[in-house]
């Protein structure tokens, strides 16, 4: 991956021109995914808290679908107009043709947050923990069903990095969305589900899902007693879906610092990082450099498992 030379390159080409606290001289907008999704809260949360540290306005412009990516790698390069985007931006080109290339039409800018997945069950099924699920699965081969969003989803890649690894078959079930999944979860439709913590942490302390394991790389502070799943049956899983902040590519490094300084300021308040964490959101405070590190080695892992399962499509770009 060429991110992090290309950060350098741009870098060195600006580094003389000199714009001090003269930008941003306008509103900046920050364009992010329809609302309700994690990107679209990260987008909101974090520029109500912008506008003292670069004195404008940050404006949260919501784009449905692909439309966020569309708005942002057509825009100008000035440093007036950002992404807010997760993990798809660059899994979704390993299992389709798609009109935007990550590492020429976009710039990374901070490493916001993540989420991890989780392994859930319904209550009905008899196991307690990763290892009895695996066990189970292994006993009982393609008889275990496991509710799936749609195909390149976090969880559709969290259940084929989870059965790749464990070597154990569940029968997909694919659903429409992520929520009718969970749906179908909690009615029995399916045995088990590998959706971010966030969206079923509720179901969980209800009783009608029943938690066996999160899949960071270690446990987390709100649900204690929980353990990881390489530490409860299966070393070496761990998956999250994480939102970076991007920029369109020739975006002068100067301005893409001075923006990661601002944002990495306001993910430093207690009163910032305590919203995040009340919506099971892990803070990831990460330079532009971190990102495109973290990028590249998303690419790589997802690369083989979609080849393996699989999961690549070929369609026309949206």
């Amino acid at each position: 991956m060429g991110w992090v030379k290309k950060i350098l390159i741009i870098g060195l080409v600006y580094s003389n021109v000199v714009f001090g606290q003269s930008y941003p001289t306008k509103p900046v907008r920050w364009v992010s995914p329809a609302p309700g999704a994690s990107g679209d809260f990260t987008a909101r949360l974090i520029s109500q808290n912008l506008a003292s540290g670069l004195g404008q306005p940050v404006i949260v412009d919501n784009r449905v679908g692909y439309g966020a990516i569309d708005a942002v790698v057509k825009a100008p390069p000035d440093g007036y107009t950002f992404l807010v985007y997760g993990s798809t931006l660059w899994t979704a080109p390993l299992l389709e043709s798609v009109f935007w290339d990550v590492e020429r039409d976009l710039m990374p800018v901070a490493l916001l947050n993540s989420t991890p997945s989780t392994v859930v069950v319904h209550p009905s099924l008899p196991v307690r923990s990763v290892k009895a699920l695996i066990d189970l699965a292994r006993a009982r081969p393609g008889v275990l069903n496991c509710g799936s969003a749609p195909t390149g989803s976090s969880q559709n890649l969290a259940a084929e990095f989870f059965k790749s690894l464990a070597a154990v078959n569940f029968l997909s079930v694919p659903y429409k969305s992520s929520g009718a999944a969970q749906i179908g979860l909690i009615g029995g439709e399916v045995d088990l589900l590998f959706p971010p913590i966030g969206s079923v942490i509720g179901h969980v302390k209800s009783g009608r899902l029943r938690l066996l394991a999160v899949a960071s790389d270690r446990p987390v502070s709100f649900l204690p007693g929980v353990p990881t799943v390489k530490a409860s049956g299966l070393p070496g899983y761990e998956f999250a879906t994480v939102v970076g902040l991007f920029a369109p590519a020739h975006t002068p490094s100067v301005m893409v610092n001075r923006i990661n300084r601002e944002v990495m300021s306001v993910l430093r308040r207690e009163s910032v990082a305590q919203r995040f964490l009340n919506e099971a959101l892990e803070l990831e405070l990460g330079e532009p450099e971190r990102l495109a590190k973290r990028m590249a080695l998303e690419v790589e892992r997802f690369s083989q498992l979609i080849d393996k399962a699989g999961l690549r499509q070929r369609k026309t770009p949206p």
